[in-house]
């Protein structure tokens, strides 16, 4: 069973529509016992750093996800907000992160006339041995972005792709269990589709 936990930030409804198509076994839930008892576990997010950690830890629900993924070392894959949230912290906010990633959350810089946010399709570059990537066509993966915030890893072994907006940026993650994509696979059609379908099989 694959959780998707909702904590009121993101496209849970999406992100469960497009893992059905996949036939996956899925749930969307809030609930710590059911969280407990997945195999898989994604946390989606759109919307402010500090409120989606708010919303985490008064519903004591960054609890239960820091031990199933730290202790119980549980496949649980970040998306947007989700993935930002796996950092140590956002410039967004004053919160602290859930601190699972040695990676700080940054923003863009207005630098050479870039729009922000980086909306829109663009393509990545997944590292040699990336879990999500590992099946992935030769040709670079295109996937649908909206963020103006990105994260920067300490350890450039965790990255597990790039994407170029002005210069590199980490596209995805990867540490043990810990998976994290700054995209959104739920809008990527085709795409996204397939790294659902690489997590899955995980």
């Amino acid at each position: 069973m694959i959780t998707i936990v909702d904590y009121g930030m993101g496209n849970v409804g999406s992100v469960f529509n497009m893992l059905r198509k996949l036939r996956a076994k899925v749930q969307i839930s809030s609930d710590k016992n059911e969280i407990a008892k997945s195999d898989k576990l994604i946390l989606p997010g759109v919307g402010h750093f500090d409120r989606g950690m708010n919303s985490l830890n008064s519903s004591g629900l960054a609890t239960i996800l820091s031990e199933q993924v730290l202790v119980n070392k549980k496949p649980i894959l970040g998306i947007c907000l989700g993935m930002q949230m796996m950092t140590k912290g956002s410039e967004e906010g004053t919160q602290q992160g859930l601190g699972w990633v040695a990676a700080d959350t940054i923003k863009f810089s207005p630098d050479n006339n870039l729009k922000i946010p980086h909306m829109g399709w663009n393509q990545v570059q997944p590292s040699i041995g990336a879990k999500l990537f590992e099946s992935a066509p030769e040709e670079p993966e295109r996937f649908y972005f909206v963020h103006s915030y990105y994260v920067r890893a300490d350890n450039p072994k965790d990255v597990a792709a790039y994407c170029h907006y002005g210069h590199d940026f980490v596209a995805s993650f990867e540490v043990d269990n810990i998976m994290g994509v700054q995209f959104h696979p739920e809008k990527s059609h085709l795409f996204g589709m397939n790294l659902f379908q690489r997590f899955i099989a995980l």
